[in-house]
């Protein structure tokens, strides 16, 4: 004779017990990835600032101002960098 008791079941105690061991494993995995996440995040540095003379030269480059501008600006630039040191 063949018994109907709920482990004979494919949703019985057996599909209960097996969704707690997934909890079991996917928790404390979940845990770790946000904690490897959030440890990544707060460690990134954050962009640096452009120097000025990284900036005069960009707009030499696309042409914003001539030649001499940017050689006036230039010369600007680093007598206040030797009046600072």
């Amino acid at each position: 004779m063949y018994s109907w008791h709920a482990w004979d079941w494919g949703c019985g105690a057996g599909g209960i017990m097996g969704f707690g061991m997934l909890l079991v494993w996917l928790v404390p995995i979940g845990l770790i990835v946000a904690l490897v996440m959030l440890v990544n995040r707060r460690n990134a540095t954050p962009p640096q600032s452009e120097r000025a003379i990284d900036i005069l030269e960009k707009a030499y480059a696309r042409g914003e101002i001539t030649r001499d501008e940017f050689l006036a600006k230039r010369n600007d630039l680093s007598e206040k960098r030797e009046t600072s040191s």
